[in-house]
């Protein structure tokens, strides 16, 4: 790749880096060419930010709304049909720090004790059972989570799903004062590497031999997701269309509302589908991106690609995603991690577009005051799908604030006796040292807030109705 755009000083700072990762033994060629690639891209100064007047609102042919999809067809042989084209790959390179949690965050338990990564391989097994297909598991791991997952992955060899993995490149972080590599400077733990975002995903699967393997076996579309998205399940109406219309690639957005102001969206921008990041938008232009009038989507991150065009996107190096630049703080050195995002690689594919589809496909756990949500009985389990229960007539889910008391998985679950009944719940906010019997039921507006050195707890059995309580002495009225 031509290093354009760059100064006679950055071109000297890139050869010295190139001869710098050369030594590194622990990564692969493939690896080294990939992170070189990523430096000079971001050296040469891109155009980062986007010509706001050029945006347009993107037509229906571009982002399809999910009611117009074709019903499919009641025969079984031909959604098995369709099944055999479909590999499904789930993003698990992120670790559950942020949740308290060891390891990966696949792991951690979202409902009757099975965790995210045993309600992915239920549901494929519930595909595969029910048509007589073999759609293969495949988990992009990173270097942090793949020993972790390599074990988890054991126990499901008697499930009738084959569980493929592979590891997403492994980047040296790069040091900010004099641009080498950190593995250099001596410290070559896990803390002087990163994994460079899911945009990643395409080369790694390529490089792999993953993609060709695929390829080989007549498999045509991957459904990618976050590993943590609930609402990531196979969806045969959206396959269907996509084979029948030959769209390379299709992103799931669904309405945005004010809790994902910061979401990416699509637009239309010199007749090609993109998207379009916070990072991208003009400081002028940052609460406009933010209102939900103009901007009426936002991206999900489910994503389905045709592994033929993945190929050869790939090997003509054409995958140029805008660069996220990272900077982060390890061990009293400023470091810089330049990352991709998948969803960014859209307007390279041919016939790309957006699919808008219902909320219930988009259902993260992020956070604790998620899990209180799929773990109550807003939702119900069946055949590792959880769905939403019909008992709630707000189509929208309660706002749950929990304190920090909350944040770990485990914290949260010893706070908890039971999972309260949340149906008729408009918005929780807890503070403080706060703990909850079994069996209690919240309705409306309710605000628990224990002042410090002070503690409450809510007995089993109550029912709080549109109540604020602000010490013990409130909950006796």
């Amino acid at each position: 790749m031509a290093a354009h755009n760059i100064s006679l000083a950055d071109a000297k700072k890139l050869s010295n880096l190139q001869s710098a990762v050369t030594d590194l033994t622990q990564i692969s060629e493939n690896e080294k060419s990939g992170f070189i690639n990523l430096v000079t891209r971001y050296l040469s100064g891109e155009a980062q930010f986007v010509d706001w007047s050029k945006i347009q609102t993107p037509t229906d042919e571009i982002v399809v709304p999910y009611d117009t999809l074709k019903p499919l067809s009641e025969d079984p042989a031909e959604t098995k049909n369709l099944l055999d084209k479909l590999v499904v790959l789930k993003l698990n390179g992120g670790l559950g720090t942020t949740m308290g949690c060891t390891g990966p965050k696949s792991v951690i338990e979202v409902r009757s004790g099975l965790t995210f990564l045993d309600l992915i391989v239920i549901q494929i097994e519930h595909l595969n059972n029910k048509y007589g297909c073999k759609v293969p598991l495949v988990l992009m791991n990173s270097f942090n989570t793949h020993d972790d997952t390599l074990k988890i992955v054991e126990k499901y060899t008697s499930s009738n799903v084959d569980i493929h993995t592979f590891n997403q490149s492994q980047f040296p972080r790069l040091v900010v004062e004099d641009f080498s590599p950190m593995p250099c400077k001596g410290d070559d733990g896990k803390d002087a590497w990163y994994p460079p975002g899911h945009g990643d995903v395409f080369a790694a699967l390529m490089n792999s031999g993953k993609l060709d393997s695929f390829l080989s076996q007549g498999k045509e579309y991957v459904f990618v997701a976050n590993s943590d998205n609930l609402g990531a399940v196979v969806d045969l109406k959206i396959l269907n269309h996509l084979i029948h219309n030959k769209n390379e690639y299709c992103m799931e957005v669904t309405p945005k509302t004010l809790a994902d102001v910061k979401g990416g969206t699509l637009i239309s921008y010199e007749d090609k589908v993109q998207l379009l990041e916070i990072a991208q938008v003009p400081d002028a232009h940052v609460s406009e991106f933010k209102s939900i009038e103009k901007f009426k989507i936002f991206n999900t991150n489910n994503l389905w690609v045709n592994l033929g065009a993945i190929k050869r996107l790939v090997q003509a190096n054409a995958l140029q995603m805008e660069i996220i630049p990272n900077p982060k703080e390890v061990n009293g050195m400023k470091v810089l991690q330049l990352e991709t995002a998948a969803g960014a690689a859209i307007k390279f594919f041919d016939h790309s577009i957006g699919i808008n589809g219902p909320r219930s496909r988009f259902l993260p756990v992020k956070a604790s005051s998620d899990l209180l949500l799929v773990q109550s009985d807003l939702y119900t389990l069946s055949d590792g799908y959880i769905t939403r229960n019909t008992a709630r007539d707000n189509p929208a889910n309660p706002s749950i604030e929990l304190g920090p008391e909350f944040k770990k998985v485990a914290d949260f679950l010893k706070r908890f006796k039971t999972i309260p009944s949340i149906i008729e719940l408009d918005c929780l906010k807890v503070s403080g040292d706060v703990w909850f019997g079994a069996d209690i039921t919240l309705k409306g507006k309710v605000t628990i807030a224990a002042q410090p050195g002070e503690k409450i707890e809510i007995p089993d059995g109550a029912v709080l109705d549109n109540k604020d309580i602000n010490g013990p002495e409130d909950m006796l009225h």
